[in-house]
């Protein structure tokens, strides 16, 4: 019950790509699509008034900033000689976009740096047909066995491709393997292939098994290689690769990396470095005015107060969307997808905390019911938390009627009512002492974590459900979602850290496999998981490529929702998430 989705509020970082036709693109005569002077202005005292109070809530301790010069004592205030220089420079790199059909693995290792770096959002246009010729090409079997003869180049074509929703088969690495499925002996000391094979078979679906085990095979060959031959350079790298591949990392953690080490002929590291450092501070201004308007919410909202024991984290609940949905023109979708979530976390502690198996009952009952009458029964914490819960989603829902003209608090309410069946199971399982079987203890498992209401408001949210039909993408599409679910499910419980002091009544993926294989072990146990956390990626690798009915946005969202997981787990002896605190004070110059 303690969700790893509680830690997806507990802090993280990412990107998103490709937006839906409701959200503004960045094309060469739109820039101004950025947020102007005049909407990232916040009042200096109330910006300030803030500040302690986000330092305070992450246990922090806030330094002066020594950031960029433009960032003033509000953190929101540009003058115009910034816009008029993010401009040029988004001008030049679009022109750089433009040139890169001269040379095509140039091209395409621009078109990485840029998505490793986080910036893609505002070059799409240009990313988009860049890949789509990249694609026409690769796909022709004369125009590939002419042009790529490459590993590195192949690896990264087919990682590009498949990263951005384009299908292309795992047989194009056949020609590099030999008969027994191994890497020929010619590219075994091929650092730059190898790696660039290892990232590629992180985007393996059901059915590739030879690619994974290239992939591994890759990995052992660069393990081996740091050991023995690679200076301390190159062996920092390697390990950087091994450690955090592109697909299933964060790029605003692996970003500075990245850039250190960046080396292309068509833009130089001083032009992908002052673009980042620009497009950094508008986002740092953007989260700061938020953070403000999710703080008066939080404390209006008044359940902190209430609860004594539950949790009362607003920034680590908001934390996690700078990074899922990082493009700065999202600011709407993360200030309203930053309240299911903090209710999420409420309502895990109240059954986790609080209620008895009776009045949990009756509570699920009045949210399945949407009724105020059937809150009657229950404690006031209860009827106060329903209150807040039924106010929040009706607001969201009328909210998304004005932007896109369809109401979509019904489907939101259901996602609701099928997230407390979840919790309600898991009380019973508890206080009867009983052990489900370990699929029934997944199934339930998987809508407990409450990635299915954060993932339906978000696609509300976005535009994409605009009417009856629209709207039942998201119910009849649930693979992706499921997907995302199992991976943070299961990571949950591998048990590597506890959710800071939070004493609820957790149950056990491990707990159900060694009660239904009496003799095995829990390391056992944990290699199953770890099977099957792969397998779930697979699932979701598949889920979007080409065929997901989804916007690119919607769906980058989901992915960065898995990738974080790992970094959920990255605790010091004092069960703090130093990685990710210190992310937080870099993004909000704490």
């Amino acid at each position: 019950m303690a969700n790893l989705l509680m830690y997806f509020a507990s802090l993280t970082p990412a990107t998103v790509s490709k937006t839906n036709n409701n959200i503004p693109q960045m094309t060469k005569t739109n820039l101004t699509a950025i947020p102007s002077k005049a909407t990232t202005t916040v009042a200096a005292a109330t910006t300030t008034n803030h500040k302690s109070q986000i330092t305070q809530d992450l246990t922090l301790i806030s330094t002066p900033s020594k950031h960029h010069r433009y960032i003033g004592k509000d953190y929101t205030t540009f003058p115009d000689e910034f816009y008029t220089s993010q401009a040029e420079k988004m001008s030049d790199m679009m022109c750089t976009l433009l040139k890169v059909g001269e040379d095509p693995l140039e091209g395409l290792m621009l078109v990485d740096a840029i998505q490793r770096i986080g910036i893609d959002y505002h070059f799409q246009n240009e990313i988009d047909a860049i890949l789509e010729q990249e694609y026409v090409n690769f796909t022709n079997s004369s125009s590939r066995e002419k042009n790529y003869q490459d590993l590195f180049h192949v690896s990264l074509t087919f990682r590009l491709l498949r990263q951005n929703g384009y299908y292309v088969p795992a047989d194009v690495f056949d020609n590099f393997m030999g008969k027994e499925g191994k890497i020929k002996q010619k590219y075994r000391k091929d650092t730059r292939a190898l790696m660039g094979l290892y990232e590629a078979s992180q985007l393996s679906i059901e059915g590739e098994d030879a690619l994974e085990e290239a992939g591994n095979f890759s990995s052992q060959l660069l393990n081996a290689m740091m050991r023995t031959s690679l200076n301390c350079n190159d062996a920092r790298v390697v390990n950087n690769t091994l450690k955090h591949p592109y697909h299933k990392s964060l790029a605003k953690f692996t970003a500075k990396n990245f850039i250190r080490d960046y080396n292309g002929a068509y833009a130089s590291k001083n032009a992908l470095q002052e673009l980042a450092k620009m497009d950094f501070y508008m986002s740092q201004s953007v989260h700061v005015k938020e953070l403000v308007e999710i703080s008066r919410w939080w404390k209006d909202l008044g359940l902190a107060k209430e609860l004594k024991l539950a949790r009362d984290q607003p920034l680590k609940w908001y934390a996690g969307l700078m990074a899922g949905l990082s493009d700065p023109r999202l600011s709407k979708q993360r200030i309203e997808l930053t309240k299911p979530i903090s209710l999420i976390h409420i309502i895990d502690d109240i059954f986790d905390l609080y209620g008895t198996l009776d009045e949990l009952t009756f509570f699920t009952q009045a949210v399945n019911r949407w009724d105020f009458a059937a809150t009657k029964q229950l404690p006031d914490y209860m009827k106060i938390c329903f209150k807040a819960l039924y106010d929040t989603t009706n607001e969201i829902g009328y909210n998304v009627y004005k932007d896109y003209g369809w109401n979509p608090v019904d489907s939101l309410q259901r996602a609701w009512s099928s997230l407390f069946d979840a919790f309600l199971v898991e009380a019973k399982w508890f206080a009867s002492g009983h052990v489900p079987k370990t699929d029934e203890y997944l199934k339930n498992g998987i809508v407990s974590t409450g990635v299915h209401v954060v993932l339906v408001h978000l696609f509300f949210l976005l535009g994409e459900g605009t009417n009856k039909e629209s709207a039942n993408i998201v119910n009849d599409n649930t693979n992706i979602i499921s997907s995302v679910a199992s991976i943070l499910r299961l990571w949950d419980d591998l048990g590597s850290g506890k959710d800071e002091n939070q004493d609820g009544h957790d149950g056990s993926y491990i707990t159900c496999y060694l009660e239904e294989h009496q003799g095995s072990s829990a390391d056992v146990a944990r290699e199953e998981v770890i099977k099957m956390i792969t397998e779930a990626w697979r699932r979701l690798n598949k889920e979007c490529l080409s065929l997901n009915p989804f916007s690119r946005t919607f769906t980058k969202a989901s992915l960065n929702l898995a990738r974080m997981v790992p970094l959920m787990y990255s605790y010091d002896e004092n069960q703090g998430l130093p990685d990710l605190e210190d992310h937080i004070k870099s993004v909000l110059a704490l």
